[in-house]
């Protein structure tokens, strides 16, 4: 909060006169957060601000002054109060999506959150196809629009340019299933100071020849078109293709994100988006083979022979539908604390989960067995892998993570704020250097090991450590595993503050912490015995 010369000579009645006269004009409620003020409660926690900032401009007179709760005027990250406001209710809406859902918010989330998403766009089209009109007359705006319509060179498209407003726009999950990133704030800040959009969002209609309406998808330029509409902009200018190949914009949505990297896609958007053209290939060798829509009896092996050329591609589809599936079940208690941007309030990022997980526990190989293969018995291997890498995912977040990592505290500099004497809890301390890429990386190799040591005492010879969850575990082996991350938590290596510098801070590799495991590397006083680590008395 800048410096005020006009608040600095009000006396105190003057200051309680100004409070109130404030709090009339706001219907009693903070100017950021919108929660009601009771003057005789919350007196000592309210401020006074400016709404426009002086550094932009603002007066310093009662004309550019609002009310607000403390804690949300001094926390705030704009210096707007507007734009304060406007942070507000994005934040809450993250916080509510990330309790229910696990996940931030994505653009149908904000159009419902402002009024959008509620109509079908209704149009016909004249001469032979060159126009096409509209109204939108659901919002009572009964004019007819009349634009041309253009053919693409390259893809053959049609499609056509409008302003839409935004209850005639809708997000669309299937080719763009990526969530709102923090740089959404980046976006709302520079929309706010006036500067242009510099890109227009794309959309896409869909519709039979006899019912010529449909709603408007945005697939493309979603984070523009959701700054744009928390800003208050109830218009938005869209590109509109006009009956497009879907998997066609799903290719070309996955190849910016991926081969041309145009698009800044989180990994887990990479998964998604392969996920659904395995589903779209599925659907085409049945299609091509004559078979019925819920006939399985091919492999996967099968699938990549049948796309020659595209092998690679379709092998990569496979092994992104198995990690979405991991990522995604409502089982998984572990994936409410992976991080799919670039924040510091969860202990693991999806890049950890990638090179650690899925890297040590998926099988990487196109499997010979039909894609059914004793799927109704619970012996199907890709069934059976997902099913129990997320049993140990469960395992490690209910002995490592939940009820002891502190969101609150997070990850960012943690190590600096211990060294200068900040009071980190025990538990939420050894949660985050456990699950340090490298650290984590280490230990997971190790229940690797136990695994297959495990089914090789038991006579199961394994020539594939990839295979080892293709194979239903027994009891005995989670009693084992659970064990183990129990012991391995338990380690008094984890409470010595004096490695924070040298260890748990610095870049060690994978390699290291391996060795630190397997012989103490002077961080312990021995290696780690795997017999012992599996015994418990508890």
């Amino acid at each position: 909060m800048a410096h005020s010369i006009y608040l600095g000579r009000l006396n105190n009645e003057e200051r309680k006169t100004l409070i109130k006269k404030l709090w009339e004009q706001q219907n009693h409620k903070c100017f950021i957060t919108g929660k009601e003020i009771d003057l005789d409660l919350h007196y000592d926690q309210l401020d006074i601000d400016h709404v426009k900032a002086l550094a932009n401009g603002g007066k310093d007179d009662p004309t550019n002054f609002a009310v607000t709760f403390s804690y949300a005027n001094r926390s705030k990250q704009a210096s707007d109060l507007n734009l304060a406001r406007i942070h507000y209710q994005l934040q809450n809406l993250f916080d509510e999506k990330q309790k229910e859902q696990r996940t931030n918010p994505n653009l149908a989330d904000i159009l419902t959150l402002k009024g959008g998403s509620k109509y079908k766009l209704h149009f016909a089209f004249e001469q032979d196809g060159k126009i096409i009109k509209f109204s939108f007359s659901e919002n009572n705006q009964t004019d007819i629009v009349k634009v041309p319509v253009y053919t693409d060179k390259l893809s053959g498209d049609k499609y056509f340019f409008a302003n839409f407003p935004i209850e005639y726009l809708y997000h669309d999950s299937k080719i763009n299933p990526r969530s709102i990133g923090s740089n959404i704030y980046k976006l709302l800040s520079e929309f706010y100071k006036g500067f242009p959009q510099l890109q227009i969002s794309l959309g896409y209609i869909q519709y039979d020849e006899d019912k010529t309406e449909s709603e408007v998808f945005v697939f493309d330029g979603q984070h523009k078109t959701a700054a744009q509409v928390m800003l208050g902009v109830r218009e938005i200018p869209v590109r509109v293709f006009i009956n497009p190949d879907e998997k066609n914009l799903i290719q070309a949505n996955t190849h910016a994100g991926t081969t041309l990297k145009q698009v800044a896609f989180d990994k887990s958007v990479q998964r998604s988006l392969g996920n659904t053209l395995y589903g779209d290939k599925i659907r085409l060798y049945q299609k091509a083979k004559g078979l019925p829509e819920d006939n399985f009896a091919f492999s996967e092996a099968d699938l990549c022979d049948y796309f020659k050329g595209e092998q690679r591609e379709v092998k990569k589809y496979i092994l992104d539908a198995v990690r979405y599936g991991i990522s995604n079940s409502e089982d998984n208690k572990l994936a409410r604390f992976i991080d799919n941007g670039r924040s510091s309030n969860k202990p693991l990022s999806y890049s950890t989960i990638e090179k650690t997980f899925y890297s040590y526990f998926i099988n990487q190989e196109l499997l010979q067995t039909n894609i059914d293969y004793k799927m109704e018995e619970g012996g199907n291997p890709r069934e059976l892998e997902k099913e129990q890498i997320i049993h140990l995912m469960n395992i490690i977040a209910e002995n490592l993570i939940i009820d002891k990592f502190d969101t609150k505290i997070g990850t960012h500099k943690l190590e600096q704020r211990v060294s200068k004497g900040e009071d980190i809890p025990v538990q939420h301390l050894i949660c985050v250097r456990m699950t340090k890429e490298e650290i984590i990386s280490a230990w997971l190799l190790l229940i690797r090991t136990l695994i297959f040591n495990y089914f090789t005492m038991a006579g199961q010879a394994i020539s594939n450590t990839n295979t080892l969850f293709e194979r239903r575990f027994p009891e005995q082996l989670w009693i084992f595993i659970k064990n183990f991350i129990k012991n391995l938590y338990d380690l008094p290596l984890w409470m010595n503050n004096e490695l924070g510098a040298s260890h748990f801070s610095a870049k060690l590799t994978k390699d290291y912490w391996s060795g630190v495991f397997e012989s103490g590397n002077k961080v312990m006083s021995e290696g780690l015995d795997l017999n012992k680590m599996i015994q418990r008395n508890d």
